[in-house]
């Protein structure tokens, strides 16, 4: 079955985003989302390449309404008319994100998949559910539309065992799932591939150490091109520090808080959204480009954070070159690996300890763009790589549905 234009869905539980690609030469046509969906005053955001349409009121009681709102829009002449009908919406990849240990590829979203995918729903109570609505709000608009879906836990499924087992007893695990799956899978997976092409290897005799860092961030390594470990865990709460996620700490401040009165709902929130760069960086701010701002100004209480946060990538990326005993390259990506130089020329040098040297001039002009970061004497090169986790999604479901 050829496929030409590839829908892809991110839905949250109250917003849906989305891009329209054509495959033949993998461009983006059009791209928007709409928020506040079943809350008062939903706002509609689309682009093409002729047209821009930002935060209009619309009406989306629903994610079906949503998806309709995405669908008449793409082939509205007056919007840019990317599309002449529904029809030519020929499939919809639809971003997934916990799979657990079902799923280590991307699948047709069938009546059992999905019935599976719910049963997961204990493991990512808030994304697995909102999935769901934004799978079926698309298969009610577009129910002759083969629908795909891609996991965010997937490109970690080849971890070994002495990676993703936590030393709790094996009930636990059995039981309950209680391991480490990782998340952000769909990046790592990415820039793993343009990695490869980059430095004209093949896959599988490639070791790199991938660098998704954002408000949400994690570090992957990446051996023989697949992943071997990576930081975050059961859940996106553990690893590095990250903008509201406090990232690895001992367990036992948990226990320790609940016998002080705090409820787990308390916890949770501290951990999940109280913690990271608003917690400590002083600016009421979870944004790294507040946190650098402060930090030129010489807010210490900024210049602590930055350098606890540094020390968390440092601490991963040290560890990983370890294991993996050869590393070919360093990729730093997502919205601060490709655009704060701050926080780049401060994580260069946190790693001279592995021979990594930072070129600044380079540095300080890279913004979003594919570049080489380290100097010419680095042990290992450090490139920013600017990931597309829209265009991956379109690509697995393009090859999903072409296999």
């Amino acid at each position: 079955m050829g496929i030409r234009n590839v829908l892809v869905v991110n839905a949250g539980s109250s917003s849906l985003k989305f891009m329209l690609f054509d495959m033949e030469a993998e461009k983006m046509l059009a791209k928007g989302q709409v928020e506040r969906i079943g809350i008062d005053n939903p706002l509609f955001t689309f682009t093409t390449g002729d047209y821009s349409e930002k935060q209009t009121l619309c009406e989306a009681p629903n994610h079906t309404a949503a998806i309709k709102l995405v669908c008449n829009a793409l082939v509205d002449p007056a919007k840019g008319g990317c599309l002449k009908s529904f029809a030519d919406i020929d499939a919809v990849g639809h971003r997934m994100v916990h799979g657990g240990e079902l799923y280590s590829g991307s699948v047709l979203l069938t009546p059992e998949v999905l019935e599976a995918f719910e049963k997961l729903s204990p493991l990512a109570p808030l994304h697995n559910p909102a999935c769901l609505q934004g799978v079926q709000g698309c298969q009610n608009v577009l129910a002759d539309v083969p629908h795909v879906g891609v996991f965010d836990t997937a490109f970690h499924q080849t971890m070994p065992a002495e990676s993703y087992l936590y030393a709790l007893p094996k009930e636990v695990y059995e039981k309950y799932g209680v391991r480490k799956y990782g998340f952000h899978g769909t990046s790592h997976k990415f820039v793993t591939h343009r990695m490869a092409e980059v430095l004209n290897k093949p896959l599988d005799e490639m070791n790199i150490i991938t660098c998704h860092l954002g408000n949400g961030s994690s570090i992957t390594a990446v051996k023989g091109g697949k992943c071997f470990d990576t930081s975050m865990g059961m859940t996106p709460l553990a690893g590095v520090m990250m903008g509201t996620r406090a990232g690895d700490i001992d367990p036992a401040v948990v226990l320790y808080l609940l016998k002080n009165g705090f409820t787990a709902d308390e916890i949770d929130a501290m951990m999940n959204k109280k913690g990271g760069v608003l917690a400590l960086g002083g600016t009421g701010s979870s944004d790294m480009r507040d946190l650098c701002s402060a930090c030129g100004e010489g807010n210490e209480e900024a210049q602590v954070a930055l350098a606890r946060l540094v020390h968390s990538y440092a601490m991963y990326i040290g560890g990983y070159t370890a294991l993996l005993g050869r590393v070919d390259a360093i990729v730093l990506t997502g919205g601060i690996g490709e655009n704060s130089k701050e926080t780049r020329a401060a994580l260069l040098p946190a790693l001279s300890g592995l021979g990594v040297t930072l070129n600044a001039e380079v540095n300080n002009q890279v913004r979003g763009i594919e570049k080489i970061i380290s100097g010419d004497d680095s042990a290992i090169p450090v490139y920013v790589i600017p990931t597309n986790e829209e265009l991956m999604i379109a690509r697995e479901t393009y090859a999903v549905i072409n296999q």
